[in-house]
């Protein structure tokens, strides 16, 4: 059976507008580029799988019900200007903070490549073939670890990332194979690329 490819997007920074931990619907606000960056990656015959962090469930500032109830309402602003989301995954844990099942080293929180992994299982995607867009070199490494290509945006924290003196650094491990303006930047460079 052929296997798929998949542009995966991390959320909140990438996708929509980064506002700390979005734990209401209100601060919801897509960057208008992403629509036609979503229509693109549909049309070119990917899958586009988000997968991020939301920690603010292990800190206890929202709920898994609120995460998926977020997705849901991504996923219908989405579909109205016909882009396509095929899965969402996310992460509720967080090693250091929060307690009970929450509060754990997983293998699902990026830099850790489990929700890559899983989504490859259940959707059948060949991760060589792949590409990750978010703004965090832990998302980065992520794609690393998974054999997939990583594109950093500057929007979010990507933009304070890339300036000198930030708590992060690009490593090995973690450095982009490109850096784009925005999510539309970076899939028109992957259609590029794959060309």
């Amino acid at each position: 059976m052929k296997k798929n490819k998949a542009v995966f997007l991390d959320r909140d920074g990438t996708i929509n507008e980064e506002v700390g931990y979005l734990d209401s619907l209100d601060k919801l606000k897509i960057i208008p580029c992403a629509y036609e960056a979503i229509r693109l990656v549909n049309e070119s015959g990917m899958k586009v799988v988000v997968i991020s962090n939301q920690a603010g469930v292990a800190r206890g500032l929202f709920t898994e019900a609120f995460v998926q109830k977020t997705n849901n309402y991504l996923q219908e602003i989405m579909s109205r200007q016909k882009a396509y989301i095929n899965h969402f995954y996310y992460c509720p844990h967080h090693p250091t903070e929060g307690t009970g099942p929450y509060r754990r080293i997983c293998a699902c929180r990026k830099p850790a490549p489990g929700m890559l992994l899983q989504a490859a299982q259940d959707l059948n995607i060949d991760l060589t073939k792949s590409y990750l867009i978010g703004d965090r070199f832990n998302d980065m490494e992520a794609a690393k670890k998974a054999g997939a290509k990583g594109i950093l945006v500057k929007t979010g924290y990507g933009g304070q990332l890339l300036q000198n003196g930030g708590p992060d650094r690009a490593t090995p491990e973690n450095k982009p194979d490109f850096i784009a303006a925005d999510i539309l930047d970076a899939v028109k460079w992957i259609l590029k690329d794959r060309a």
